[in-house]
């Protein structure tokens, strides 16, 4: 084992409270809840830069999940897989980054080329939600559609351009969801920097006109249009503001039960292994989440303390927080029939693992109880084991997607797999 390594050994389920917890103490059923009232100080500790090697799977390797649960692989051999979604057909669709495709697999893991030749694809989504007609992919730079019978793994036709001039750079992700009543495309494109470098002064006309037209504590100059949820009509046009100040918000999710819109965001760097929180949140429209200004509630960033004052009682406190630097990616909800019941509606997250935090965290999947459909803000450990020493880890998970048949779906793009998970056959 390389610098640092530990034995893993088992961890009996328990509630950290800690920020100072790492790759060590997870495994499936380890619980977490982190208080935003609780948090770690401005440069309580140096910024880290720690970017993992990505080893080969060792031979025979699996991820852990919780007892009664298998894991196998599903596919494998892709280049960068990120978003995964099943349409109402069934069958899969999967965002290939590395190969500029969007993928289609049959419920039996049969797979096909529905589209190539793309700028970084990721976020995917169907429409009507129901009896969908068109396939959307959104590029880092546009999002596009095709038109589609379900059942078929071609697109009928050409593409169309939805939104035709994306801002670029920075944060590449762009991810789609699609309101349940149809009405709505929603677009999530995160930041260029990491606290709004470039942005320069107020913008012409001052702060109340900017955001009447752009949202609550929208950003201007460079980051104009970005670190934000925005919406649509299907058929394309103007991008509307939903909401604002979200850094990084790499994934979209609709809860089945209420409809209501859920993001998972990356946070941003250089204030300490611990700060701030990555989280995982009910999008509310019109709401404010603090980039760059503020975090998780009234909480200034030094770097830019005293600039919007006006927003300080403005910020909403997000629903779940992951330990730093975890890097969230990817949401779904449980909404098969094959977990046990205690599972149906509750969300998995996935968490693509840290690069900037001295003690690793992150690298599994985790699962966010739902009890009622609301979340108490706990979270737990559900597909861990990818981490195989202080430098080097095997698997980085990056989307989650609930199959046909009630099993779940994980890409992971370090080494290009697409792993299930399902309870043990009676």
């Amino acid at each position: 084992m390389r610098r640092g390594a530990l034995p893993l050994l088992f961890i009996p389920p328990l509630l950290l409270l800690l920020t100072a917890a790492d790759w060590r103490t997870d495994a499936p059923g380890v619980k977490h809840r982190l208080d935003a009232t609780h948090l770690a100080l401005p440069n309580e500790t140096a910024s880290a830069a720690d970017s993992p090697a990505v080893a080969a799977r060792p031979a025979g390797a699996l991820p852990r999940v919780p007892a009664g649960f298998t894991v196998s692989v599903w596919a494998q051999g892709l280049q960068m897989p990120r978003a995964i979604r099943r349409a109402p057909d069934g069958s899969i669709f999967v965002t290939e980054a590395g190969t500029g495709r969007l993928l289609r697999f049959t419920a039996a893991g049969e797979r096909a080329t529905f589209a190539e030749g793309l700028d970084l694809p990721y976020g995917i989504a169907f429409w009507p939600p129901a009896a969908p007609r068109f396939v959307y992919v959104a590029e880092t730079g546009r999002v596009l559609r095709y038109p589609w019978r379900p059942g078929t793994s071609a697109p009928s036709g050409p593409a169309e351009v939805i939104v035709s001039a994306l801002p670029t750079g920075g944060h590449w992700t762009r991810d789609l969801a699609v309101a349940p009543d149809g009405s709505r495309i929603f677009l999530a494109v995160g930041s260029g920097s990491n606290v709004g470098d470039g942005m320069g002064p107020q913008p012409q006309g001052g702060i109340a006109a900017w955001q009447a037209a752009h949202g609550v504590g929208a950003a201007w100059g460079a980051e104009a249009g970005r670190a934000g949820v925005f919406w649509l009509r299907p058929e394309g046009g103007a991008l509307h503001p939903y909401a604002q100040g979200l850094r990084n918000c790499a994934g979209l999710g609709l809860q089945p039960a209420h409809g209501t819109l859920w993001c998972v965001v990356n946070e941003r760097d250089g204030m300490g292994d611990d700060l701030p929180p990555d989280y995982a949140t009910r999008v509310r429209e019109g709401a404010f989440y603090g980039w760059p200004w503020f975090y998780l509630g009234h909480h200034p960033d030094p770097r830019r303390t005293g600039e919007r004052p006006d927003l300080a009682g403005a910020v909403t406190v997000p629903d779940v927080l992951f330990q730093a630097h975890s890097a969230p990616l990817g949401i779904t909800f449980y909404d098969g029939k094959s977990f046990p019941a205690a599972y149906r509606g509750d969300a998995f997250v996935a968490l693509h693992g840290s690069w900037n935090r001295s003690r690793r965290t992150g690298y599994k999947v985790v699962r966010l109880p739902m009890p009622g459909g609301k979340s108490n803000g706990a979270y737990e450990d559900f597909m861990t084991g990818f981490v195989l020493d202080d430098d080097s880890v095997w698997g980085r998970p990056v989307g989650v997607a609930v199959a046909a048949d009630g099993a779940l779906l994980v890409t992971e793009d370090g080494n290009g797999f697409i792993w299930r998970v399902a309870p043990h056959s009676p």
